[in-house]
């Protein structure tokens, strides 16, 4: 089997039961998502380093004490933030894809570990479309696919809201057109 055909090893990989009986195989899905996704990304790990340097500044300069272990993990915040805003959402980029067919759903999701899944329709009971603030501020959504797996539900994200809707009707159709007991 070619790499194209299954997750690198150390990879993540979720395959119902019912998929490995069917003519269903992993592969890499056919669609990246938004390239909007990369400016959120950015925007919503900026946060987190924001505040996590701001609360280390506070600490180092209201201490009374010579530096300290807090000034260390300041200069390492200083460093790190800035490398995971270039490095990180470029990768969540080329990572993230997607695919719908009739008989199955894949994803392909992460960075550092990275999860490739295929959901057959046939087993699909939900689909939502969420969006929090900061998705809403740049056009995206994510869809959660909830199927009968102790997995748990494939996540879409990083798709723009049209594209959301318009692929959360087609699965509506299409799981409707397909036979199965979604359990």
């Amino acid at each position: 089997m070619s790499w194209a055909r299954k997750p690198p090893i150390g990879q993540a990989c979720a395959v119902s039961e019912h998929t490995t009986n069917t003519a269903l195989r992993l592969r890499p899905p056919a669609h990246r998502v938004s390239r909007r996704a990369i400016g959120y990304w950015t925007v919503t790990a900026a946060i987190f380093w924001v505040l996590l340097i701001g609360v280390q500044t506070v600490i180092v300069v209201t201490s009374d004490e010579p530096p300290s272990f807090f000034a260390v993990t300041l200069v390492i915040s200083c460093v790190l933030g800035p490398l995971h805003l270039i490095v990180m959402p470029q990768w969540r980029y080329r990572v993230h894809r997607w695919e719908v067919t009739g008989e199955a759903v894949y994803t392909q999701a992460g960075w550092l570990k990275q999860q490739w899944r295929i959901a057959p329709v046939s087993r699909i009971q939900t689909v939502d479309i969420e969006r929090d603030p900061f998705e809403q501020l740049f056009g995206l959504a994510k869809i959660t696919v909830t199927t009968a797996s102790a997995a748990g539900p494939l996540r879409i994200s990083g798709l723009t809201h049209d594209r959301a809707l318009e692929l959360a009707d087609e699965l509506t159709k299409t799981t409707q057109a397909v036979r199965g007991d979604a359990t």
